[in-house]
């Protein structure tokens, strides 16, 4: 019999680089349940609702992906499904690759049904294109991708027959993971800027490049900022970074032009 004992909570795990449903690790609901009297059939009816913030894959070409879920678990199925075991086996899609959001889904549903014993339900919500504030996402551009890291500057570049621009780029799909622990981080970010355009294609390659790098948030950010000021040049520039919770906090990095006067525009991104 499955006991929290058994599982990977308490212990040091490394993170998944595959996709395995072995992750998953279910307990049997019902020596809880004897504990506070309650036999097979249960006086009340209900379910567990989880909502997951970092999830993300890799379509058919190799370009990231990212969603947020809402998974259902039915309180009378034979088996709950221990947290970390499912942070552990979400994260293992990370490098999987789908041919569209709804087989992810489906693979996801299937998986959970089969530990908890029972039909779980999963809805995905997809964060909308100005999830990450005004600006253009560039996360829609259909591209192939098969670098990961390390970051890689010579992505960037000033768009073909350039000319001068002032705008907003956003993307979702910024992962990097944390040196110290491995675990992964998510973040959107925001590029403003002002100068010859910059190649958007080259900018979300660039982006994807840091999914397997291992460096601190504010690192990352200011990588990113030093990356595009030696490689595009623009008059000024502004990246920001805001990045998933853990252990309750969020860390959103700012970095701008020192010619420009500091800016604090607070909203919450869909995933935070």
């Amino acid at each position: 019999m499955n006991t929290p004992q058994d599982s990977s909570l308490g212990r040091e795990v490394a993170y998944p680089d595959h996709y395995d449903p072995a992750l998953l690790f279910p307990i049997p609901r019902a020596a809880a349940r004897a504990q506070i009297g309650l036999a097979d059939a249960l006086p009340f009816v209900g379910h567990d609702r989880w909502h997951a913030y970092e999830l993300g894959w890799l379509d058919a070409r190799g370009k990231p992906c990212v969603a947020t879920a809402t998974l259902v678990v039915p309180c009378e199925s034979p088996n709950l499904v221990e947290s970390k075991s499912l942070k552990l086996y979400l994260n293992s899609l990370n490098a999987a690759r789908f041919n569209s959001a709804e087989a992810v889904r489906l693979r996801i549903a299937t998986d959970l049904s089969v530990r908890a014993g029972a039909d779980v339900r999963v809805e995905f919500g997809l964060p909308p294109v100005d999830a990450v504030g005004e600006g253009v996402s560039i996360d829609a551009l259909d591209v192939a991708i098969d670098d990961y890291g390390p970051p890689n500057p010579g992505y960037l570049q000033p768009a073909p027959g350039a000319q001068p621009v002032e705008e907003t780029l956003v993307s979702a799909l910024l992962k990097s993971n944390c040196p110290v622990t491995g675990q992964p981080d998510w973040a959107s970010v925001t590029v403003r800027y002002a100068g010859l355009a910059i190649d958007r294609e080259g900018l979300l390659r660039y982006l994807v490049s840091f999914r397997d790098h291992a460096e601190f948030h504010e690192q990352c950010v200011e990588r990113i900022f030093q990356d595009l000021s030696s490689r595009c040049r623009p008059d000024w520039l502004v990246v920001e970074a805001r990045y998933t919770r853990r252990g309750g906090l969020d860390i959103n990095p700012y970095r701008a032009s020192a010619t420009l006067p500091e800016s604090l525009a607070i909203f919450r991104d869909p995933r935070q």
